[in-house]
């Protein structure tokens, strides 16, 4: 019984690791909710030059921090489902060859695409990316957000041109990324002290 209570308990701790966070919106609420996170999120950034809340940003926008986050279904007739739009998965929501490319590269074989200390680690490394095959500056989350979405390739055709919805999202990302960085900047000190954490004793 004792054995069977606590793989119970663990089953529900794993869980509730996967959910996302319940504040969205707020930067702070996020790290203090998940505390491992942060860490995670600085890694990826120092290690990337990446800035942490414009990797958030994409990550909101791409999965809301949903861990098996995947694209809609399509369907045939309208109402016979015939798979899925994409193969893109997890809190990035990479594609397979992306993520191929990615662990090969960025020497992360045993990544996975819901685990978000891998997830930030590879946004941060595909705006590396972008910085250097689109000359996007690090801090531009708008155009690191189109070239998220249209691959270097596409970026660099200017496909997203016409596609003024798109324009509209990575506006949105944009502007995210702005108030992410203006909440980070009061709670930092506290999240670098783990102040949230010690609160609990």
């Amino acid at each position: 019984m004792k054995r069977w209570l606590a793989v119970l308990s663990l089953a529900v701790l794993m869980t509730g690791c996967a959910t996302p966070p319940k504040n969205l919106d707020n930067i702070c609420e996020i790290f203090r909710e998940k505390d491992d996170w942060y860490g995670d999120a600085q890694k990826a950034s120092e290690r990337w030059g990446s800035p942490i809340p414009t990797m958030m940003a994409i990550m909101h926008q791409e999965s809301r921090f949903r861990a098996k986050a995947k694209p809609p279904r399509k369907y045939f007739l309208w109402i016979i489902p015939a798979g899925r739009i994409s193969d893109a998965y997890g809190y990035p929501q990479a594609k397979d060859a992306t993520w191929d490319w990615y662990k090969k590269k960025g020497g992360r074989w045993g990544a996975d695409r819901d685990d978000f200390g891998d997830a930030i680690d590879f946004i941060g490394w595909y705006n590396n990316q972008s910085a250097r095959m689109c000359q996007i500056n690090p801090a531009d989350t708008y155009h690191l957000y189109l070239a998220y979405h249209e691959g270097h390739g596409g970026f660099n055709r200017r496909t997203f041109k016409n596609k003024e919805w798109l324009k509209r999202v990575a506006h949105k990302v944009s502007a995210r990324s702005q108030n992410y960085t203006r909440q980070l900047a009061a709670c930092r000190e506290e999240l670098e002290r783990g102040g949230w954490f010690f609160g609990w004793f």
